[in-house]
């Protein structure tokens, strides 16, 4: 596998995205209009591993991360080349680059409409669509009753609870996603006969904030999950992002004001990711276009 490739007049090379100055990837997302703050980047790469593409005095041409779950799995995402970048190959280059980093486990990732054409000849196989709900919530009374999620705190008992819950829907063991994301996130639950039915956390993302993962059994359950953390968020700039493209979850959305603002497709390369049956855990809200 080549370490580097040529852009015009000049060589890229790949170096560990830990070494980065994260005011140059913030830039990076910033110049092709991705939300990403500082902050979500310094998360991201707490989280994953990646490489950024640079040229021989240092500027950041692109970027690739892959998160990995257990010893089979990972998902990509934050792959951004610069419009400088973009038809020279360098996307290609690593996305290769990731892979072969990756070698043995099977993948997933979130494609944009203009990047679909490469995953589709580099092997990736479309599973489904992503909708990014997102707009400032309104103040729907509906939200404000009781409902039968209740708000918790992450303990290990309960990480423990959530990843066995929550990887019966992902198909991959999230212990250490989900205990990096539930710092600083709310947190609600919900339980039947004392057992775990259903999760959401809501955390702060791009300009506002960010609702997932939720991972229920049904749209009622999803629902009873998202309902008070958006009551709480009246007023405030908010997104979800799901695969569910009708039923009452999504109308749910659209009566507290949300709108479909973009849309991505689900891509795997191995196994089949996206395996949903009917009385079993479904994730309702991704974690995000890069950690599924």
């Amino acid at each position: 596998m080549s370490k580097s490739v040529k852009v015009k007049s000049f060589e890229l090379f790949a170096k560990d995205i830990a070494e980065i100055d994260v005011e140059l990837l913030h830039g990076l997302s910033a110049g092709v209009g991705w939300p990403h703050r500082s902050a979500d980047w310094d998360f991201l790469r707490s989280v994953g591993q990646g490489i950024a593409a640079i040229d021989g005095i240092g500027r950041v041409f692109g970027s690739a991360m892959w998160f990995p779950h257990g010893s089979d799995f990972a998902t990509i995402g934050l792959v951004i080349t610069t419009l400088r970048a973009q038809a020279n190959g360098t996307a290609r280059w690593m996305m290769e680059e990731v892979m072969n980093r990756c070698a043995g486990r099977d993948l997933s990732l979130n494609s944009t409409k203009a990047a679909y054409p490469l995953y589709l000849s580099l092997g990736f196989v479309k599973e489904a669509g992503v909708s990014k709900w997102q707009g400032i919530v309104g103040s729907d009374r509906e939200r404000l009753r009781s409902w039968a999620s209740e708000a918790a705190e992450m303990s290990e008992a309960l990480l423990n609870e959530i990843a066995a819950f929550d990887a019966s829907a992902f198909g991959a063991n999230r212990t250490t996603l989900l205990g990096a994301l539930a710092r600083g996130a709310k947190l609600r639950v919900l339980r039947r006969n004392g057992a775990l039915a259903g999760y959401a956390m809501c955390r702060k993302f791009g300009p506002g904030e960010a609702i997932g993962p939720i991972v229920a059994v049904s749209d009622e359950d999803a629902i009873d999950l998202v309902a008070p953390l958006l009551a709480d968020l009246s007023g405030s700039l908010v997104r979800v992002d799901t695969r569910e493209s009708r039923g009452i979850f999504t109308e749910f959305l659209k009566r507290s004001d949300l709108v479909v603002t973009e849309t991505v497709t689900t891509m795997s390369k191995g196994r089949q990711i996206l395996n949903r049956t009917p009385g079993r855990p479904w994730i309702y809200g991704l974690a995000g276009h890069a950690l599924s």
